[in-house]
């Protein structure tokens, strides 16, 4: 194969080559012609790709796939290819101007100034565990506090850098005992999310003498544990082992099991699964009290729910369907559950009803629907969309992107509940003692600030001793536009400025998919932007929960383009009203968000004059093919249903490359280990769009070799990609760098 490593090629040159896609009898591109030396000057490195005739047909449409074989990771072609554009990007990379003091800037803001920070909390017999990210970790470790209120030493359960002092190993997630004296915690490593369970003891910091449970969680279903009530043993997700089921299988087929504390896991009982879809993915909570448990099951990423509940002699009970509407299933006192529907009511509402007979008819409705959307998301349980204290529920609600935490009486009496400020999220709700929650409030300008909510007396007690972690932005505005989508939809946008500085640019993200929101968050590294004159934009596009059932359903599977349409949308907005001046606008999404990158940038090239894009899907005819495009199908749709394959075609980033384009200066980013969206993606992709660029703009891929979609990353990689964006950003929108 003619990589061409070292040469300098101009983009222009690789148009003639992309001539040969179509070309079925020709595999090889021709040899560049000699270029004079102020081409030279223009140039950026290029890789020269090898063009293979593959070619599908759908439904009657034959369909070009002229790097098919970019996808095969185990072919030595291929990864000599992808080290290849690594040395390319890194080459150029390396060389930008504003990197180094970027580099130090984020450095310090991500580890220094970032101070300590906490996450997911759970409350448990009188002791509070919690994420804990120190300044300068690697990583968060998991720890636990005697007094709820944050104050006191941190007692260390397990810093993952005694698995790694190199810092790649990572919590995935953790569940304490119900007694709080053990905890089970899923670790993986590299980005991989793949974990294994290990079961620590609180007390000492030390493991329990069990031996490790492999498979227990993965990059298409995450995993989870539910312990016993006597604390014997617990309930936990497990897929798959080696000679279980064919190889391509082994991230499905995701299933319950029971371990008893002081046996092997090759004995474990196995509870349910064997019924559910292949691509169903499961969430376990217990109640203490009774014994029960709860498991929520998702089939793939639909936002489609049924529910089992266990009995304490073992039988599990099915409680709803598939599609019938019901999202989240909670228990209160007693035999009571809550269950928050949106049958009838696509903004949501919750029923009360009884744990003994799971009679549906038996219901009633004690918080009907509202004119905000319940903010049901389904996929964390951070916060949970339902939580209950002794006498009250507390549910968080959808404002466009903003959420608000409510209080109600377990009939539904409205009472007053949490204060807050306004253009914020709300995050880790937990039930404690005495009738009180815990909960924390961030903004786009503050970071999550730690308080009591007492459902007695509805006051809410800030907790001091919690506020050691970053300071707020008060030299930072944030402002709320609308833009207008091409069917007339209103699309909210916020937007950061550092007060007193002159725009010089501006950044815009957004992402759009899978029912998740974009609330207002607190992110350091963004001050690295505003300090710039390079103003930070979130798009609250459709596909998300935004607004309830109706807001992700006019976004996802056969109206996935009004996504794309909301934000080229929205980025006109900003350049119209002067929020980014002419010529230097921006645009990054990761994931899904990648997927709209790569849309947008093959729908209108001339948008932005920097397109950042991580681990992206590209290929919409292909993703289903992965065991986590498997999940994605309820989202985006299938090839093989002819209406939505159409749709596919129509938006697939990668099949919709337009020869002699001047496409932008963009960085494609993606990670090894990445287990949710294949890096494939990405090899094609940006394959793609060098041989068919007219432009002299620099394409690149950066493939890192020991991080994943994102979850896990060390701290020390993640400045480095952060690094690495900002100063392609700066230099591609010709802004200097600045000392703050």
């Amino acid at each position: 194969m003619s990589i061409g490593v070292g040469q300098r090629l101009c983009h222009a040159n690789m148009n003639r080559l992309s001539a040969l896609l179509l070309v079925a009898t020709s595999l090889w591109p021709q040899p560049p012609r000699a270029e004079s030396s102020a081409d030279v000057e223009r140039c950026v490195c290029a890789i020269t790709t090898k063009v293979s005739p593959t070619r599908d047909t759908y439904h009657g449409t034959v369909v070009a796939d002229p790097y098919r074989w970019l996808e095969d990771w185990t072919d030595p072609a291929v990864r000599s290819w992808s080290k290849a554009q690594s040395a390319c990007a890194r080459r150029y990379l390396d060389e930008l101007p504003a990197a180094p003091k970027i580099r130090e800037r984020l450095t310090q803001l991500l580890t220094v100034e970032r101070g300590t920070t906490y996450t997911s909390p759970k409350y448990r017999a009188g002791r509070l565990f919690i994420i804990r990210r120190a300044p300068g970790a690697q990583q968060p470790s998991l720890v636990w506090f005697a007094h709820t209120d944050l104050s006191g030493t941190p007692n260390v359960i397990l810093d993952p850098m005694r698995f790694d002092p190199g810092g790649q190993a990572s919590i995935d997630w953790y569940v304490p005992s119900n007694d709080g004296e053990r905890v089970a915690i899923s670790l993986s490593s590299g980005g991989s999310e793949g974990g294994t369970l290990r079961v620590f003891n609180v007390s000492s910091g030390k493991p329990v003498d069990e031996p490790p449970i492999e498979n227990v969680s993965k990059a298409t279903a995450s995993g989870d544990v539910a312990w016993s009530a006597d604390g014997r043993g617990f309930f936990y997700t497990r897929y798959p082992r080696a000679g279980e089921r064919p190889e391509h299988e082994l991230s499905l087929h995701q299933q319950v099991y029971y371990h008893e504390l002081g046996t092997s896991p090759a004995t474990d009982r196995y509870e349910l699964g064997k019924e559910l879809p292949p691509i169903a993915e499961i969430m376990l909570q217990a109640q203490a009290s009774s014994g029960r448990v709860i498991a929520r099951v998702q089939n793939g990423d639909s936002g489609q729910f049924r529910f089992f509940v266990r009995d304490p002699d073992g039988r599990w009970r099915p409680f709803g369907n598939f599609g019938d509407g019901h999202v989240e299933l909670a228990f209160g006192t007693g035999d009571d559950l809550f269950v928050l529907t949106k049958a009838g009511a696509p903004r949501g509402k919750v029923l009360r009803m009884s744990a003994r007979d799971l009679n549906l008819s038996h219901a009633r409705t004690v918080v009907p629907e509202s004119d905000t959307a319940l903010a049901h998301s389904s996929y964390q349980d951070d916060p949970p969309v339902i939580t209950v204290t002794r006498s009250a529920l507390l549910l968080l609600y959808q404002l466009g992107g903003p959420a608000q935490l409510r209080a109600f009486s377990l009939d539904g009496k409205p009472r007053p509940g949490p204060t807050a400020t306004p253009l914020s999220q709300v995050l880790s709700v937990n039930a404690l003692a005495d009738d009180e929650a815990l909960f924390a409030v961030e903004s786009f300008v503050t970071p999550p600030r730690w308080a009591h909510y007492s459902a007695l007396t509805g006051a809410t007690r800030p907790l001091q001793a919690a506020a050691d972690g970053p300071r707020p932005w008060t030299d930072v505005s944030v402002e709320r536009e609308f833009a207008v989508s091409r069917d007339g939809t209103r699309v909210p946008v916020s937007i950061l400025r550092l007060r007193g500085m002159p725009t010089r640019g501006l950044l815009l993200t957004g992402y759009g998919g899978f029912n998740i929101a974009r609330p207002p968050s607190f992110s350091p590294q963004v001050r690295v932007l505003l300090e710039q004159g390079i103003a930070y934009a979130v798009a609250n596009l459709r596909g998300g929960s935004e607004f309830g059932e109706q807001w992700h359903r006019q976004g996802s599977l056969e109206l996935k383009q009004n996504v794309f349409d909301d934000f080229m949308a929205v980025g006109q907005y900003l350049l119209d009203k002067g929020y980014a001046p002419k010529g230097k606008l921006a645009i990054t999404g990761a994931s899904n968000g990648g997927l709209l990158m790569g849309a947008v940038l093959t729908q209108r090239p001339q948008l932005a004059q920097a397109v950042v894009s991580g681990v992206g899907i590209y290929d919409s005819l292909r993703n289903e093919l992965g065991p986590n495009g498997a999940f994605n199908i309820p989202e985006y749709g299938t090839v093989k249903d002819e209406h939505l394959f159409r749709a596919l075609r129509a938006y697939s980033p990668y099949h919709n490359v337009r020869e002699g384009e001047r496409y932008p200066p963009t960085l494609l980013l993606t990670g090894e280990n990445d287990n949710r969206v294949n890096p494939m993606h990405s090899r094609k992709m940006i394959a793609r769009l060098q041989a068919a660029n007219a432009s002299h703009a620099p394409l690149l891929l950066r493939t890192s070799g020991n991080t994943g979609h994102g979850s896990g990353k060390p701290t020390s990689a993640y400045v480095e990609e952060l690094t690495d964006m900002y100063s392609f950003i700066m230099k591609s929108l010709d802004i200097p760098y600045r000392a703050p």
